[in-house]
């Protein structure tokens, strides 16, 4: 049995003697050669991707140097691929190469040939509808047959549902606005958005009813941390907000980024309102609604991603939920105007005018209709320190304090008689 123990300071020095004549008796007689020259900030390395012969493309990706020798030591570095942006857009690259499996091959030659068929057919629709031989009637068919087979030629294409689940979709074709629409309705972030609207009484507190066709998204600065001298030394992101979700009135101070999918081609203007439904109305026992934002003729389409505003026609309040009420429903809604094309004059509301403000009655006036479509997104807030500030810099007003009514005690009168007699 082979046995392991430490060696003693004493026991080890006559190990240590047979080790070190062994190494020098190996080392070479002959001087090593001279150290290489650091060529770290001239060379580069160029890496080939390996799949872009497959895709029919060659493409090649500049890197941090593979090799790098200092002082006869060789040093390796990993390289990396930059990140997809739109201006630095990746091309796809199939995931096998050609002759690896063989069913696959056949599966994306498959997929071709029907989308060439698909478009063989496409072009003899349109040629028959621009020889202006059709009858009204037969020319709306061939309109809906165009659009649709614009979309299923190439809705089955690899590279195609790649784009569209990277962010490089062209929005300018059918085919990449139907795939993020499918994807906005059917994954969940509609769901999720309408399940909030009406559990919260959104519909039909605020409107009768409301069908999106606008996936409209808000970006707040993220939550301060909770030490004070981070809290003035640390610079906060934006987030993006779901709806439905608790906010703290330190995150909503300055108005929000806006970023909308809108599924359209051609421009037409919306209009878009903040409103809070929770202010109270103590004259007549219930709550009433604040204007907290509006800005009319946004004109939007398929290539818009951040809302861009126009000049400011309602200018952005903060909301600043009042002290002693429950938590404050806020509204943003962005929805298209009766003319896609002709801007409205909507006169602008005095600051006693944006309290009390009727949202049903200001649709049915300029012909706003929720049923016909547009953007909603909604969050809460709850009454903290940070509204006494806005009420004395910004609102410049005194701070209203609500509260319930005290209950009458029944023992009051009793109390107050001697407790022994």
């Amino acid at each position: 049995m082979l046995t392991l123990r430490r060696l003693q300071g004493s026991q080890c020095a006559p190990w240590l003697a047979r080790t070190n004549a062994t190494l020098q008796a190996a080392k070479p007689s002959t001087p090593p050669p001279p150290p290489a020259q650091n060529t770290a900030g001239t060379a580069k390395a160029v890496v080939s991707n390996a799949g872009a012969k497959n895709a029919g493309s060659s493409s090649t990706l500049e890197a941090v140097p593979a090799e790098q020798t200092t002082q006869g030591r060789t040093r390796r570095f990993r390289t990396s691929r930059p990140s997809i942006t739109l201006e630095r857009p990746r091309q796809y690259m199939r995931p096998l190469g050609v002759g690896v499996l063989p069913v696959y091959d056949f599966a994306v030659n498959y997929i071709k040939q029907d989308s060439t068929n698909l478009k063989h057919e496409l072009a003899s629709f349109k040629t028959e509808l621009e020889s202006g031989k059709l009858s009204p009637e037969d020319a709306e068919r061939v309109k809906e047959k165009i659009a649709i087979l614009e979309i299923q030629s190439e809705i089955n294409l690899p590279s195609v549902r790649w784009k569209a689940r990277n962010g490089l979709a062209d929005l300018s074709k059918p085919v990449y606005r139907h795939l993020l629409e499918q994807r906005w309705r059917e994954d969940g972030a509609l769901d999720l958005l309408m399940e909030r609207i009406h559990q919260m009484n959104v519909v039909p507190d605020l409107l009768p009813s409301l069908h999106p066709t606008v996936d409209l998204r808000l970006n707040f600065p993220e939550a301060p941390p909770q030490d004070t001298v981070r809290r003035t030394r640390t610079k906060r992101k934006l987030e993006k907000v779901e709806p439905g979700v608790y906010l703290l009135p330190e995150q909503t101070r300055k108005q929000p980024q806006l970023y909308v999918s809108v599924f359209h081609p051609e421009p037409r203007l919306y209009t878009l309102l903040m409103v809070d439904l929770d202010v109270p109305d103590p004259k007549n026992s219930s709550f009433q609604g604040y204007l907290h934002w509006m800005q009319p003729n946004i004109s939007l389409s398929s290539q818009s991603a951040e809302v861009v505003l126009p000049p400011a026609h309602t200018p952005y309040v903060p909301p600043h939920p009042q002290r002693g009420t429950p938590y404050h429903r806020y509204v943003v809604l962005l929805l298209p105007q009766q003319s896609p094309t002709e801007p409205i004059e909507i006169p602008v509301p005095t600051d006693r005018r944006r309290l009390g403000f009727n949202f049903r009655a200001f649709a049915e006036k300029y012909g706003f209709n929720g049923a016909n479509g547009g953007g909603v997104h909604m969050w809460r807030e709850i009454w903290d320190p940070t509204v006494s500030h806005i009420y004395e810099h910004t609102l410049k007003l005194e701070e209203p304090v609500f509260g319930r009514e005290p209950k009458p005690d029944p023992y009051a009168e009793a109390k107050q008689s001697p407790k022994y007699t």
